[in-house]
């Protein structure tokens, strides 16, 4: 048992992460606990796989040409992966695991002595169940993501940009739920997800920023762990009672622990930046016309009515990881980006990409006049 024990506080000061939250644990409980994709043998399998592959290349070309950035031009610091649930879910560990490891190293710091390993290894073990539980929902509802994280992952050896993940089983899902074109319906969700590779590539100090952003959040957060679990259950109990009134949470209920002036600030930064990115992603879908995918009109209409098919418990999953709330980021981000375009053009909106001063505030953006004036535009 000592030397157990040993053994584990070792492996907690190498990794203070994996001492936390269990990451293995919590990719193999998502493989295992997400729902079944869609039935395809071989062929179609591998039918999907190159179809995407030609979607995601065909769609770098529209970006360019809509948004104006030149890093669309040479995209070979970064690839793009045609991945399955379980893989997906994989990747998120290791991406958590790079944002969340400075925050827990101080908090570590600031316990040591005071949790045993043997404790630190049930509470990991706990906590990443607990996470691959909710990754399993989440892998059959993503369609694709991209990841800026992954090359500073542990023993990463994938691109200096990142990898853009395009989950082809839930790809197929949707198009067949919503009986469009497969291959319109494949290029529209990369033309999406290609903006998100282009956005970080245009904005190569985007990532630090956000890490750093990220990595303040998380040490309110974890900070305040003694009053997390009391602010979990209030916030639990808080989206019940709107819940039964109707009423929607903000953010989601997960957000709702969060009560310092210092975290508010931090997420709302954290919105402001998440806004912007989907909101620009929207933007450039909505340019594509029927010249690039035909069937587009159908497939928006479709899309965007799928939503209220969701039953109640779904309903509830979504409000409590702040699902819905992402899904207003996409609204309020494409309004702030079309206000900006609107007066000073594609090339005037583009200076958001030169610095981190240049990004917009939350205020900003329900109010673009505000950021254009702070831009001089």
């Amino acid at each position: 048992m000592e030397s157990t024990e040993r053994e584990s506080s070792a492996q907690a000061l190498s990794n203070p992460a994996q001492a936390l939250i269990n990451w293995d644990l919590a990719a193999s409980a998502a493989a295992r606990l997400a729902p079944a994709g869609p039935v395809l043998n071989q062929a179609e399998i591998g039918e999907a796989v190159e179809s995407l592959r030609r979607a995601a290349d065909e769609s770098v070309g529209h970006v360019h040409q809509i948004t104006g950035l030149e890093a669309a031009r040479d995209l070979r610091d970064s690839s793009v992966l045609i991945v399955d649930r379980a893989s997906w879910s994989k990747a998120n560990t290791q991406s958590f695991a790079v944002m969340l490891k400075p925050a827990m190293e101080k908090m570590l710091a600031n316990r040591r002595g005071t949790v045993s390993p043997s404790a630190a290894s049930v509470s990991g073990a706990i906590t990443g169940s607990q996470l691959g539980a909710i990754l399993a929902f989440l892998s059959s509802k993503v369609l694709g993501q991209y990841d800026p994280f992954s090359a500073l992952a542990e023993n990463s050896h994938g691109p200096a940009g990142g990898r853009l993940l395009l989950v082809a089983p839930n790809i197929v899902a949707v198009e067949r739920e919503l009986n469009v074109t497969p291959e319109d319906f494949r290029l529209w969700v990369c033309l999406h997800e290609q903006t998100h590779r282009v956005q970080f590539a245009a904005a190569p100090w985007l990532r630090d920023h956000m890490l750093d952003q990220i990595e303040e959040l998380s040490e309110h957060l974890l900070g305040n762990v003694d009053s997390l679990m009391e602010r979990a259950t209030a916030a639990a109990r808080s989206l019940k009672d709107r819940s039964a009134s109707g009423d929607t949470p903000g953010r989601g209920a997960i957000l709702d622990l969060l009560q310092d002036p210092e975290e508010k600030a931090a997420i709302s930064h954290l919105t402001a930046v998440m806004s912007l990115l989907e909101g620009h992603a929207n933007v450039v879908m909505d340019a594509v016309d029927a010249s690039i995918v035909p069937s587009v009109k159908t497939i928006r209409q479709r899309f965007n009515a799928r939503g209220k098919d969701r039953g109640i418990i779904e309903k509830f999953i979504r409000s409590l990881l702040g699902l819905d709330a992402k899904m207003r980021q996409y609204s309020d981000g494409a309004r702030f980006v079309r206000a900006v375009v609107d007066v000073a053009g594609m090339e005037g909106f583009n200076k958001v990409w030169e610095s981190a001063d240049h990004l917009p505030t939350e205020p900003e953006i329900h109010d673009a006049k505000l950021w254009l004036e702070r831009m001089g535009l």
